[in-house]
Formats: structure tokens, sequence, C-alpha cells
């Protein structure tokens, strides 16, 4: 008498139809996802950006930033750095959720123009602009969109750039202080 394993027989076919029925699963399930979950949006949460004002001062630095934010606009990250080389960032969304920020650090310009704006960012005219930190300022430009202006203060370099349209960032310039 001969008896049979326990095990069921694997076949080649068998392989193949299990691969078919697993991805047709994966399939259905990331179409089905897509159908009903609609566009994954995260809300972005506002930073209280005074407080970090505050502490830079505090320290001993005298950092560049608007006195109030434009109505609309949102705070969405703070950069502080106020031991060894001091650095300063405010990140902010525009009531049309373009982005503006702010950089001051005591470094090349170039290397602020290239982290921030573009590698291949191209100087545009300086020229003079209302604000309570600097008055000559220079242009910078991407292929991509974003702009940015620089000036130098007290030997820092104060770089303002996003993808909010040149006029958006030259009003928020309007309203840098110290």
């Amino acid at each position: 008498m001969s008896e049979k394993s326990g095990r069921y027989e694997r076949s080649f076919g068998g392989l193949i139809g299990a691969m078919i029925i697993t991805v047709a699963a994966v399939v259905g399930f990331v179409v089905w996802k897509g159908t009903f979950e609609g566009d994954a949006t995260q809300e972005v949460l506002p930073v209280d950006w005074r407080e970090s004002v505050e502490m830079a001062q505090d320290a001993g630095m005298r950092v560049v930033h608007p006195d109030e934010l434009p109505d609309g606009w949102t705070a969405t990250s703070v950069h502080l750095v106020a031991v060894g080389e001091a650095q300063w960032g405010l990140g902010a969304l525009t009531s049309d959720d373009d982005y503006v920020g702010i950089r001051q650090q005591d470094t090349s310009l170039n290397d602020m123009v290239s982290t921030y704006i573009d590698e291949d960012a191209a100087a545009g005219e300086e020229f003079t602009l209302d604000s309570g930190v600097a008055t000559t300022w220079q242009s910078w430009s991407d292929e991509g969109g974003d702009t940015g202006y620089s000036a130098e203060v007290d030997g820092d370099v104060v770089l303002v750039y996003g993808s909010a349209p040149a006029a958006v960032i030259e009003s928020y310039i309007a309203l840098l202080t110290r």
C-alpha cells in the first residue's frame, strides 16, 4: 500500500496562477484606494516665529524679520542657530500657497543662492528697494520660476527668496526690520 504524503503537490502552473492572483489583488487595492481616498493633502501647521525672534535677540543676534506677516500668510518653518556660526531662517506660505523664505547668516552669497534658489541661478540687476534693513538689493532667478533678493546687512548675507511672484517678494522685503 502506498501512502501519499500530507503535502500538496506543487507545479509551475500553480505558482504562476498564485502570482497572477496576488498581482491582481494588489492592483485592485491600489485602484480602489486611489478612487475612494481622493487627493491626500497634508495640512500645514503654523509655527510661532515671534518666539524664535525673541530667542535670537536674547542671544545677541539682530535677525531680519517682518513685524507682522501679511494677511493670510502662515509661518511654516523657523531655523535658528545662535551658537557658533549664527543662522536665522523663516519660511512662510502666502495666501496663494506660494513659498517665501528669509535666510540670514555670515556665509558666501553664492553658497546661499546655490542652496536656496538654484545652483544655476542668474543674477539680475542691483536695485534700490525701500526696506528697513537695506536699500540696495541684488535680484536672482532660476529657470524653475524661483526668485530671490540678496543684501548685505552688518556683515551677514540676507536672502529673501521663493516661488511667489517677484512683486509679492518685493512687498515682503519692504516689511522687514531688525
